[in-house]
């Protein structure tokens, strides 16, 4: 049913999709408290709103916008790349991309849960391949859709296991892309804690690891979306220095502070792991027996 719900939604006009997405959003900002607290307490966290009342707002249209990034998923996934081409109206940065593949180490693009996360990895593997590190899903029976969904011209997938980084090494070796969400939770004993915005955040290390081990130039990647359905802009910009798990929040923090409505700030970013959570406290307590 959801792979002929895909099919149908990608029939439709990206206006209309965008509309259903934003009922969407306004009902999960009435009905879903759970969500709509944690965005509201990451938005305050921020420090991106002057007061309360713009953190309701910011809070409010980026479940709006949430709403519209889920259906637009669901719409690029049953659709053709060659249908989702011409929605990308304009590229910035593109020149870096050209410079990367001249340096021939590979490009490591860092793709956090802003704007249009999927249209991104499409664009670039309509003209280069790209290898995309994913989480397989925890229904299997999804499996299959996301597979078919994002796999399209020249991107392949690779999973979030030793045999998926493997695959993202010999992509970056082969001086090939590889895209990766920089702010998803880790799985225990695969992250550290670094601040984001102000407050320990359970963080990856692999895109740093990778990107000293192999040289690639790091490039933050957003698909911003344009409003009344017209399309997507893709913004490129180079990221100096991602040698630690520290100076990844900084880059995804300026990346969120260009275009904060577009976030997903339901997005439990300071989920407490347990195994995390105890090196986080081992580590606090060891430094305060040394004061």
């Amino acid at each position: 049913m959801l792979v002929f719900f895909c099919k149908w939604l990608s029939k439709l006009p990206l206006g209309c999709v965008h509309r259903l997405g934003a009922v969407i959003g306004r009902l999960s900002w009435h009905l879903d408290q759970k969500s709509t607290g944690i965005a509201i307490e990451n938005i305050h966290q921020s420090g991106l709103c002057k007061d309360k009342a713009a953190v309701q707002q910011l809070a409010k249209d980026s479940r709006i916008e949430a709403g519209k990034s889920l259906m637009e998923s669901l719409f690029i996934w049953g659709a053709p790349q060659s249908g989702l081409l011409p929605l990308v109206k304009a590229t910035t940065g593109w020149h870096l991309v050209e410079a990367a593949q001249r340096a021939g180490k590979g490009l490591i693009f860092l793709t956090p849960h802003l704007g249009c996360f999927e249209i991104t990895s499409i664009y670039y593997g309509s003209q280069h391949p790209i290898t995309v590190l994913y989480r397989p899903p925890k229904l299997t029976w999804l499996e299959g859709l996301l597979q078919e969904g994002r796999q399209k011209g020249q991107v392949a997938l690779a999973p979030a296991n030793a045999a998926g980084v493997k695959k993202l090494l010999q992509a970056l070796k082969r001086g090939e892309a590889i895209g990766i969400l920089p702010d998803q939770i880790p799985r225990n004993g695969e992250g550290e804690w670094a601040d984001f915005f102000g407050k320990p955040a359970y963080t990856m290390g692999l895109a740093s690891k990778l990107a000293v081990k192999s040289g690639a130039t790091v490039i933050m990647a957003f698909g911003e979306r344009l409003p009344a359905g017209e399309g997507f802009h893709i913004h490129l910009s180079k990221v100096e220095d991602i040698q630690t798990p520290a100076l990844l929040n900084q880059a995804i923090e300026r990346q969120v502070s260009q275009c904060p409505v577009q976030y997903l700030w339901q997005y439990n970013r300071y989920k407490q792991r347990r195994y995390a959570m105890q090196k986080l406290q081992l580590k606090q307590s060891g430094m305060e027996d040394k004061h």
